[in-house]
Protein backbone atom coordinates (compact mmCIF):
# COMPACT_ATOMS: atom_id res chain seq x y z
CA UNK A 1 0.00 0.00 0.00
CA UNK A 2 1.49 3.29 -1.38
CA UNK A 3 1.95 6.02 1.44
CA UNK A 4 1.01 9.60 0.48
CA UNK A 5 4.39 9.98 -0.08
CA UNK A 6 4.17 7.56 -2.89
CA UNK A 7 6.71 5.19 -1.83
CA UNK A 8 5.72 1.96 -0.22
CA UNK A 9 7.79 -0.16 2.73
CA UNK A 10 8.50 -2.76 -0.19
CA UNK A 11 9.85 0.09 -2.26
CA UNK A 12 11.74 1.58 0.52
CA UNK A 13 13.60 -2.11 0.70
CA UNK A 14 14.20 -2.12 -2.59
CA UNK A 15 16.84 0.79 -2.41
CA UNK A 16 19.27 -1.15 -0.60
CA UNK A 17 20.03 1.27 1.91
CA UNK A 18 19.21 0.44 5.26
CA UNK A 19 15.89 1.97 6.70
CA UNK A 20 15.62 3.82 10.48
CA UNK A 21 12.07 2.94 11.65
CA UNK A 22 11.37 5.26 14.74
CA UNK A 23 9.43 4.16 17.81
CA UNK A 24 6.57 5.74 18.58
CA UNK A 25 4.35 4.37 21.85
CA UNK A 26 1.66 5.66 22.67
CA UNK A 27 0.99 3.50 25.88
CA UNK A 28 2.04 4.45 29.42
CA UNK A 29 4.08 1.28 30.51
CA UNK A 30 6.57 0.84 27.73
CA UNK A 31 10.26 0.07 29.38
CA UNK A 32 11.99 3.03 27.85
CA UNK A 33 9.24 6.16 27.25
CA UNK A 34 6.14 4.45 29.04
CA UNK A 35 3.89 7.49 29.40
CA UNK A 36 5.97 10.20 27.84
CA UNK A 37 3.86 10.12 24.13
CA UNK A 38 0.54 8.90 26.08
CA UNK A 39 -0.93 12.47 25.27
CA UNK A 40 -1.84 12.52 21.32
CA UNK A 41 -0.48 16.25 20.42
CA UNK A 42 2.62 14.66 22.20
CA UNK A 43 2.50 11.68 20.13
CA UNK A 44 2.11 13.95 16.78
CA UNK A 45 4.83 16.06 17.86
CA UNK A 46 7.62 13.30 18.87
CA UNK A 47 6.18 11.90 14.87
CA UNK A 48 6.66 14.63 13.28
CA UNK A 49 10.04 15.35 14.84
CA UNK A 50 11.52 11.24 14.04
CA UNK A 51 10.27 12.23 10.40
CA UNK A 52 11.97 15.45 10.39
CA UNK A 53 15.50 13.39 11.59
CA UNK A 54 15.26 10.89 8.75
CA UNK A 55 13.30 8.52 10.16
CA UNK A 56 12.04 6.19 6.84
CA UNK A 57 9.08 4.45 9.01
CA UNK A 58 6.93 5.24 11.91
CA UNK A 59 6.25 2.29 14.21
CA UNK A 60 3.15 3.13 16.46
CA UNK A 61 1.99 0.92 19.25
CA UNK A 62 -0.44 0.98 21.84
CA UNK A 63 -0.11 -1.68 23.93
CA UNK A 64 2.98 -2.19 25.71
CA UNK A 65 5.11 -5.28 24.16
CA UNK A 66 8.19 -4.88 27.01
CA UNK A 67 10.75 -7.76 26.66
CA UNK A 68 11.26 -7.90 30.34
CA UNK A 69 7.43 -8.78 31.40
CA UNK A 70 5.10 -6.83 33.75
CA UNK A 71 3.09 -5.45 30.87
CA UNK A 72 -0.61 -4.28 31.34
CA UNK A 73 -2.74 -6.35 28.52
CA UNK A 74 -4.99 -4.45 26.88
CA UNK A 75 -8.18 -5.07 24.64
CA UNK A 76 -8.47 -4.35 20.83
CA UNK A 77 -10.92 -1.81 21.85
CA UNK A 78 -8.76 0.15 24.59
CA UNK A 79 -5.60 -0.14 21.90
CA UNK A 80 -7.78 1.22 19.17
CA UNK A 81 -9.12 4.30 21.36
CA UNK A 82 -5.52 4.56 22.08
CA UNK A 83 -4.44 5.02 18.19
CA UNK A 84 -7.53 7.25 16.97
CA UNK A 85 -6.27 10.60 17.86
CA UNK A 86 -3.09 9.59 16.80
CA UNK A 87 -2.07 7.20 13.75
CA UNK A 88 -4.27 8.59 11.17
CA UNK A 89 -2.56 12.30 11.72
CA UNK A 90 1.17 10.23 11.44
CA UNK A 91 0.05 8.76 8.29
CA UNK A 92 -0.07 11.79 6.94
CA UNK A 93 2.81 12.81 7.91
CA UNK A 94 3.94 10.80 4.54
CA UNK A 95 6.34 8.00 5.55
CA UNK A 96 5.15 4.77 6.02
CA UNK A 97 3.51 3.58 9.35
CA UNK A 98 3.14 0.52 10.58
CA UNK A 99 1.47 -0.60 13.47
CA UNK A 100 2.66 -2.61 16.13
CA UNK A 101 -0.02 -5.25 17.73
CA UNK A 102 -0.18 -8.56 18.23
CA UNK A 103 -4.20 -8.06 17.60
CA UNK A 104 -5.05 -8.96 14.27
CA UNK A 105 -8.70 -6.86 15.05
CA UNK A 106 -6.18 -3.84 15.73
CA UNK A 107 -4.17 -4.27 12.64
CA UNK A 108 -7.17 -4.38 10.44
CA UNK A 109 -8.32 -1.12 11.87
CA UNK A 110 -4.77 0.16 11.64
CA UNK A 111 -4.86 -0.48 8.21
CA UNK A 112 -7.82 1.41 7.71
CA UNK A 113 -6.87 4.38 8.84
CA UNK A 114 -3.36 4.97 7.36
CA UNK A 115 -0.83 2.11 8.25
CA UNK A 116 1.34 0.39 5.47
CA UNK A 117 3.26 -2.70 7.78
CA UNK A 118 2.21 -4.48 10.20
CA UNK A 119 4.73 -5.72 13.28
CA UNK A 120 3.21 -8.62 14.83
CA UNK A 121 6.25 -9.77 17.74
CA UNK A 122 4.20 -13.31 18.15
CA UNK A 123 5.16 -13.83 14.67
CA UNK A 124 1.97 -14.75 12.91
CA UNK A 125 1.72 -17.55 16.23
CA UNK A 126 -0.51 -16.12 18.50
CA UNK A 127 -3.29 -14.51 16.30
CA UNK A 128 -4.42 -17.09 13.81
CA UNK A 129 -5.84 -14.28 11.84
CA UNK A 130 -2.97 -11.96 11.65
CA UNK A 131 -1.53 -13.93 8.33
CA UNK A 132 -4.76 -14.71 6.61
CA UNK A 133 -5.24 -10.64 7.26
CA UNK A 134 -1.55 -9.47 5.84
CA UNK A 135 -2.46 -11.93 2.78
CA UNK A 136 -5.84 -10.85 2.18
CA UNK A 137 -5.12 -7.07 2.45
CA UNK A 138 -1.91 -7.51 0.63
CA UNK A 139 0.69 -5.79 2.82
CA UNK A 140 4.31 -6.93 4.44
CA UNK A 141 4.08 -7.75 7.75
CA UNK A 142 7.27 -7.88 10.65
CA UNK A 143 7.49 -11.48 11.94
CA UNK A 144 9.14 -11.42 15.03
CA UNK A 145 10.85 -13.99 17.47
CA UNK A 146 9.71 -14.51 21.07
CA UNK A 147 9.17 -16.52 24.27
CA UNK A 148 7.02 -16.41 26.53
CA UNK A 149 10.07 -16.62 28.85
CA UNK A 150 13.69 -16.63 28.98
CA UNK A 151 15.44 -19.92 29.41
CA UNK A 152 19.26 -19.71 29.45
CA UNK A 153 20.00 -23.30 28.66
CA UNK A 154 19.03 -23.43 25.06
CA UNK A 155 20.67 -22.88 21.51
CA UNK A 156 18.96 -19.33 20.98
CA UNK A 157 19.43 -19.30 17.79
CA UNK A 158 18.37 -22.57 16.90
CA UNK A 159 14.83 -21.93 18.39
CA UNK A 160 14.95 -18.87 16.03
CA UNK A 161 15.40 -20.39 13.43
CA UNK A 162 12.60 -23.24 14.47
CA UNK A 163 10.33 -20.64 15.05
CA UNK A 164 10.66 -18.81 11.62
CA UNK A 165 10.11 -22.22 9.68
CA UNK A 166 7.12 -22.75 11.43
CA UNK A 167 6.10 -19.34 10.89
CA UNK A 168 6.61 -19.35 7.37
CA UNK A 169 4.44 -22.55 7.20
CA UNK A 170 1.87 -20.37 8.59
CA UNK A 171 2.28 -17.56 5.95
CA UNK A 172 2.35 -20.33 3.18
CA UNK A 173 -0.76 -21.57 4.60
CA UNK A 174 -2.41 -18.55 4.45
CA UNK A 175 -1.22 -17.48 1.17
CA UNK A 176 1.36 -14.70 2.38
CA UNK A 177 4.14 -13.85 -0.24
CA UNK A 178 7.42 -14.30 1.01
CA UNK A 179 7.80 -10.98 -0.46
CA UNK A 180 5.80 -9.20 2.22
CA UNK A 181 7.57 -10.71 4.84
CA UNK A 182 10.11 -9.39 6.95
CA UNK A 183 12.20 -11.65 9.61
CA UNK A 184 12.83 -9.87 13.25
CA UNK A 185 15.14 -12.10 16.03
CA UNK A 186 13.54 -10.08 19.07
CA UNK A 187 16.31 -8.62 20.48
CA UNK A 188 15.29 -8.79 24.35
CA UNK A 189 12.17 -10.66 24.32
CA UNK A 190 12.30 -14.03 25.63
CA UNK A 191 16.29 -14.01 25.84
CA UNK A 192 18.63 -13.78 28.40
CA UNK A 193 21.12 -10.70 27.62
CA UNK A 194 24.10 -13.28 26.73
CA UNK A 195 21.23 -14.48 24.54
CA UNK A 196 20.27 -11.56 22.55
CA UNK A 197 23.94 -10.63 22.02
CA UNK A 198 24.57 -14.33 20.80
CA UNK A 199 21.42 -13.33 18.52
CA UNK A 200 23.21 -10.18 16.95
CA UNK A 201 26.22 -12.12 16.54
CA UNK A 202 24.22 -14.78 14.41
CA UNK A 203 22.72 -12.68 11.81
CA UNK A 204 24.38 -13.61 9.09
CA UNK A 205 23.33 -17.40 10.05
CA UNK A 206 19.39 -15.79 10.34
CA UNK A 207 20.22 -14.09 6.53
CA UNK A 208 19.84 -18.07 5.33
CA UNK A 209 16.06 -17.56 5.68
CA UNK A 210 16.53 -15.13 2.07
CA UNK A 211 14.41 -12.22 3.45
CA UNK A 212 14.77 -9.11 5.05
CA UNK A 213 15.89 -8.21 8.67
CA UNK A 214 15.04 -6.21 11.17
CA UNK A 215 16.60 -5.39 14.30
CA UNK A 216 15.56 -3.48 17.12
CA UNK A 217 18.52 -3.21 19.79
CA UNK A 218 17.48 0.20 21.16
CA UNK A 219 18.01 1.09 24.27
CA UNK A 220 17.73 -2.67 25.30
CA UNK A 221 18.61 -4.50 28.65
CA UNK A 222 21.45 -6.35 27.20
CA UNK A 223 23.82 -3.20 26.72
CA UNK A 224 23.02 -2.11 30.69
CA UNK A 225 24.71 -6.30 31.15
CA UNK A 226 27.62 -5.18 29.10
CA UNK A 227 27.97 -1.58 30.42
CA UNK A 228 26.02 -0.74 33.03
CA UNK A 229 23.36 2.12 32.06
CA UNK A 230 19.75 2.90 32.53
CA UNK A 231 17.35 2.86 29.49
CA UNK A 232 17.81 6.38 28.67
CA UNK A 233 21.42 6.53 28.65
CA UNK A 234 22.17 3.49 26.40
CA UNK A 235 22.30 5.08 23.27
CA UNK A 236 26.16 4.38 22.63
CA UNK A 237 25.22 0.34 23.46
CA UNK A 238 22.15 0.80 20.85
CA UNK A 239 24.40 2.66 18.17
CA UNK A 240 27.28 0.08 18.49
CA UNK A 241 24.46 -2.77 18.09
CA UNK A 242 22.76 -1.69 14.70
CA UNK A 243 25.71 -0.34 12.86
CA UNK A 244 27.03 -4.03 13.56
CA UNK A 245 23.45 -5.48 12.61
CA UNK A 246 23.44 -3.09 9.48
CA UNK A 247 26.79 -4.84 8.59
CA UNK A 248 25.96 -7.74 8.74
CA UNK A 249 22.72 -7.24 6.29
CA UNK A 250 19.64 -5.76 8.86
CA UNK A 251 17.29 -4.15 6.18
CA UNK A 252 16.00 -2.03 9.05
CA UNK A 253 17.30 -0.82 12.38
CA UNK A 254 13.82 0.44 14.69
CA UNK A 255 15.18 2.75 17.10
CA UNK A 256 14.11 4.98 19.88
CA UNK A 257 16.75 7.84 18.76
CA UNK A 258 16.43 8.26 15.08
CA UNK A 259 18.68 11.46 14.30
CA UNK A 260 21.92 9.68 16.13
CA UNK A 261 21.11 6.57 14.29
CA UNK A 262 20.39 8.01 10.67
CA UNK A 263 23.87 9.91 11.13
CA UNK A 264 25.69 6.78 12.32
CA UNK A 265 24.33 4.78 9.50
CA UNK A 266 25.33 8.39 6.74
CA UNK A 267 28.80 8.55 7.85
CA UNK A 268 29.33 5.06 7.73
CA UNK A 269 27.79 4.41 4.48
CA UNK A 270 30.21 7.80 3.83
CA UNK A 271 33.38 5.74 4.81
CA UNK A 272 32.75 2.29 3.26
CA UNK A 273 32.34 4.31 -0.40
CA UNK A 274 35.28 6.00 0.28
CA UNK A 275 36.61 2.61 0.58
Amino acid sequence: MPTRSGRSVVDLLRTGRPLVMGVLNVTPDSFSDGGQFLDPAAAIAQARRMVAEGADIIDIGAESTRPYGGATPVSAADEIARLAPVLPAVAALGPPVSIDTMKAAVADWALDHGAALLNDVWGLQRDPEMARLAARRGVPIVVMHNRDEADPAIDIVADIEAFFARSLEIADAAGLDRSQIVLDPGIGFGKTPDQSIATLAALPRLAAFGLPLLVGASRKRFIAHVSPAPPQERLGGSLAAHLLAVLDGAAIVRVHDVAPTVQALTVAAAIRNAR
